[in-house]
C-alpha cells in the first residue's frame, strides 16, 4: 500500500489550518446528505474517521479550532416539506470513542471535571447504539401531541401523524403522567422487515431502499401517513427531554424503568457497569453479537447513571460530558479509480475528486471520493487507473485510504495536479494559485467564477441562512445563467422577471407565485442567520450565534468588525475575548469587512431586507443571565471548569480577563492580578461561597 496521509503530529500550523477548513466543508456537506436527504455517500465509520482526525488536529492546535468546527454541530437543518417544531430541550449529539484508551480518557475527564479520585468507580448505563432515526415525542397530560425529528438539534420536522402509525409509540401514557414530558428514542426497521419490504417493492417494479436506516428515515417522512403505517417500523425509547410536573428518579436506569411503565419499548440489551473493564466487556459482546441482531447497531453508548452527576457535568458545545458513543470500526472496499476530476467550491478551493468504478461500501453504492488536495495525492501516490481502498463513515464524502499494493499491477503515470489544471481554474479560466505553505489550490476569479458565485448563492438561501424554499441548485444555476441572479440582493428583485419566467419551460403561474411568495416571506431575518448567510470564512452556525449574542444588532456588529480591523483597537480586543472565536476567525472576519466588494453586497442587502436584533433568552430564576463573569484563583467547592460551565448554563458570559464590562469577579484561593484590576475598575468581587449563594 502507498504512503499514508501525513500524521497529525507532523502537520505544520499552516497545514493544520488548511486541513481543518477542508474537514469542516466535507463533514457539513455529508451531514446534510445523511440528515436531510437520507442519502449518505459513505458509512458511519468513514465519517467517524474524518471527525476523529478533525478532533486530533484541534487538540494539537487548539488556537486553530474553527468557529464552524464539526465538533460544534448537531445533525443538519430540518428538510423542507414539513412544519418545523422547536424542541423544549435541545436534542444534542454525542462525542465518539474509537478505542479502550478513548473510553478511559472519557472517564478520566469526568473525574477531573468533578474533582473526584482516580480510583473512584463511576456507575454507567450501557446501551447498544441504534442505527435509525432519532425522534422526540411530546406528551401533555399523558397524551401525545407532537412528534418530531431531531433536525438541527433545536428545531425538527413535525411528523406527528406518521409517528402515531408505529405500534411501539403510545398515543397515551399508562398510569400517572406528568403535565408535560418529551420522550427521546430511535425509529428503526428490523433486517427481516427491510428484506421483506424490498422484495415486495422489487416484485412490483418499485425502487428498493439502500439499507434499513434509510428505509426507516424515508418511511417517517412520507406526506401520507398510510404509507408509514404500511412499513415495518419499530421504536425504542431511551431518554427524556424536558419535563414538567415530574419528580425525577436518581438514575438513568430508573428512567428506563419509568419509560417501560408508561408503555414504551426499550432495548432489552441495555446493561450496566462500574469500571472500564466492565464497559469493554459489554462492548466486545455487542460487537460479537452485532451480526446476529435483527436490527442495525453501529456502536455502544455509555452514560453516567447518576442523574445528579449528569446535571453537574452538563454539556460542552454540541455534546453532554456525561455520555459518549463507542463506535465500531470503519467499513472499506476496493475498486478502480477511473479519473481524477477537479471541483471548485464556494471559496474557490480546487478539490480533486476520485471518479470510481461504483462499489458497495457498507450497503451504500459509492462512485466518487475526495482526494482532499495535491499533497494528499502525492503522499499516497494515487494515480488514475489504480485499484484503491475506499472508506466511508457517516455523513461525509467517501475518502480514498490508499492504493492496493500489487507488485504485478501496471500503473499509469504519476498524477500532476499542476499540469492537470495548467495554472487556471477548470471552470472559469481565472488564474489558480497555491499560497505558500498552504495545501490547497484556489481560483482567484472570485464571483467571476460561476462555481464560486452559484455556490455562495446556494449557501445564502440554505436552511440555516435565508431558507428560501424553491431556490434549489438547478433553479439558482438557471437564473444565474440568465443573468437574473448575480448577487444575493438580486434574489429579492426576481419579481421583475416574472413575465419572462412564465414563458420558460417548467414554470407555471402557481410555481412562479409560490417562489415569489417564499422570497417575500424571507425579507425579515434573525441576526445570527443573516451573519451566517454572508458566507464569511470560518463563520458557521455556532459562531454566527456567538457574534449575534455578543453584538445584538447588525449595525453594532458591522461597525465593530470594521473597527476591529485596526490592530490594538478596543474593538479588536473585544472580538478576541469572545469565547469560542479564535485568532484565525478574527482575521477572516476583519478581512471580510475590509473588502469593498463585500460591503457593497451588504449595502445592497440592507436595502432589501430587515435584520432583527438578537434578543437574549433569559434563564428562568437566574441572577446572572446576561452578566459577564470572570473566575480567578483556586475554587474549593467545584473545579474551575465546572464553575464556568454552570455560569454559562445560567445565561452568563464567561470572560478570560477583567475589563470595565465585567459584572462579577469570583475570587478563589491564591488570586492573582485580576483581583487588583477588578478593584481598580470597581468591578464587584465575590468569594466562592457568595458566588454559590448568588446562583442558588
Amino acid at each position: 500500500m502507498s504512503a499514508k496521509p501525513k500524521a497529525v503530529s507532523e502537520l505544520t500550523e499552516t497545514e493544520a489550518k488548511k486541513e481543518l477548513a477542508r474537514l469542516a466543508m466535507e463533514i457539513g456537506h455529508h451531514r446534510a446528505l445523511y440528515y436531510q436527504k437520507d442519502a449518505p455517500e459513505i458509512t458511519d465509520a468513514a465519517f467517524d474517521a474524518l471527525v476523529q482526525r478533525n478532533e486530533a488536529i484541534e487538540q494539537r492546535f487548539p488556537a486553530l479550532k474553527r468557529a464552524d468546527s464539526p465538533t460544534e454541530k448537531v445533525g443538519a437543518a430540518p428538510a423542507a416539506g414539513f412544519a418545523k417544531v422547536k424542541h423544549r430541550e435541545p436534542m444534542l449529539s454525542l462525542d465518539n470513542a474509537f478505542s479502550r484508551e478513548d473510553v478511559e480518557d472519557f472517564l478520566g475527564k469526568i473525574r477531573r471535571f468533578l474533582g473526584i479520585k482516580a480510583e473512584t468507580d463511576i456507575p454507567l448505563a450501557l446501551e447498544p447504539k441504534m442505527d435509525g432515526l432519532s425522534a422526540n415525542l411530546r406528551y401533555e397530560d399523558g397524551v401525545l401531541t407532537v412528534g418530531a425529528t431531531r433536525g438541527d438539534g433545536a428545531v425538527g420536522e413535525d411528523i406527528t401523524q406518521n409517528l402515531k402509525q408505529i405500534a411501539d409509540v403510545p398515543h397515551k401514557l399508562k398510569g400517572k403522567a406528568p403535565k408535560l414530558v418529551e420522550i427521546r428514542g430511535e425509529v428503526f426497521m428490523t433486517k427481516a422487515g427491510f428484506l421483506k419490504m424490498n422484495a415486495e417493492r422489487e416484485a412490483q417494479g418499485e425502487a428498493t431502499f439502500m439499507n434499513p436506516r434509510n428505509a426507516a428515515a424515508g418511511s417517517v417522512r412520507q406526506m401520507d401517513p398510510r404509507i408509514t403505517k404500511a412499513r415495518p417500523l419499530r421504536f425504542f425509547a431511551y431518554a427524556f427531554g424536558a419535563a414538567e410536573g415530574y419528580d425525577w428518579p436518581k438514575t438513568h436506569t430508573d428512567l428506563l424503568k419509568q419509560l417501560k411503565a408508561w408503555g414504551f419499548a426499550t432495548n432489552p440489551l441495555n446493561g450496566h457497569a462500574h469500571d472500564l473493564d466492565g464497559v469493554m466487556k459489554f462492548y466486545d459482546q455487542m460487537q460479537l453479537n452485532r451480526a446476529d441482531l435483527d436490527y442495525d447497531i453501529d456502536g455502544v453508548v455509555y452514560k453516567v447513571d447518576d442523574l445528579v452527576l449528569q446535571e453537574r457535568l452538563g454539556f460542552v458545545g454540541r455534546a453532554p460530558r456525561w455520555a459518549i458513543a463507542h463506535k465500531f470500526a470503519a467499513e472499506q472496499a476496493i475498486t478502480k479509480l477511473n479519473e481524477i476530476f477537479i471541483s471548485v467550491g464556494r471559496t474557490g478551493v480546487l478539490t480533486p475528486i476520485a471518479m470510481l468504478e461504483p462499489v458497495n461500501v457498507g450497503g451504500v453504492m459509492v462512485s466518487k471520493a475526495t482526494l482532499h488536495n495535491e499533497d494528499e495525492i502525492k503522499n499516497k501516490d494515487i494515480r488514475e487507473g489504480d485499484r484503491v481502498i475506499v472508506q466511508r463513515a457517516g455523513d461525509v464524502i467517501p475518502q480514498v485510504v490508499g492504493v492496493v499494493d500489487d507488485p504485478k499491477a501496471h500503473r499509469g503515470k504519476r498524477f500532476d495536479f499542476k499540469d492537470k489544471i495548467k495554472g487556471v481554474c477548470p471552470v472559469c479560466g481565472s488564474h489558480a494559485i497555491r499560497e505558500e505553505g498552504g495545501a490547497a489550490w484556489r481560483c482567484t476569479g472570485g464571483l467571476i467564477c460561476p462555481n464560486q458565485a452559484t455556490e455562495r448563492l446556494r449557501h445564502f438561501v440554505g436552511r440555516m441562512a435565508f431558507d428560501i424554499e424553491g431556490l434549489g441548485d438547478k433553479t439558482i444555476k438557471e437564473f444565474f445563467d440568465l443573468g437574473w441572479l448575480k448577487s444575493p440582493a438580486d434574489i429579492f428583485k426576481l419579481a421583475k422577471h416574472r413575465a419572462a419566467l412564465l414563458e420558460r419551460e417548467g414554470w407555471g403561474e402557481a410555481s412562479v407565485q409560490k417562489l415569489l411568495d417564499a422570497i417575500e416571506a424571507r425579507r425579515t431575518i434573525a441576526l445570527d442567520r443573516f451573519i451566517y448567510a454572508l458566507g464569511i470564512p470560518q463563520v458557521g452556525e455556532v459562531t454566527a450565534r456567538l457574534l449575534a449574542k455578543h453584538y445584538l444588532s447588525f449595525k453594532a456588529f458591522r461597525q465593530a468588525m470594521v473597527e476591529a480591523g485596526t490592530i490594538g483597537s478596543q474593538a479588536r480586543q473585544d472580538l478576541d475575548e469572545i469565547s469560542g472565536i479564535g485568532p484565525s476567525a478574527v482575521e477572516d472576519l476583519t478581512a471580510f469587512f475590509a473588502e469593498k466588494h463585500n460591503t457593497k453586497v451588504i449595502d445592497a442587502l440592507e436595502a432589501e431586507v430587515a435584520i432583527e436584533d438578537f434578543v437574549p433568552v433569559a434563564v428562568a430564576d437566574s441572577a446572572i443571565a446576561g452578566k459577564t463573569v470572570v473566575f480567578t484563583g483556586t475554587l474549593e467547592k467545584m473545579t474551575r471548569n465546572e464553575a464556568k460551565a454552570r455560569a454559562e448554563s445560567l445565561g452568563a458570559k464567561v470572560g478570560g480577563s477583567v475589563s470595565a464590562k465585567t459584572d462579577y469577579l469570583i475570587v478563589g484561593a491564591d488570586a492573582g492580578s485580576k483581583a487588583k484590576k477588578a478593584a481598580e475598575l470597581g468591578v464587584k468581587t465575590l468569594t466562592e461561597d457568595e458566588w454559590l449563594a448568588l446562583i442558588g
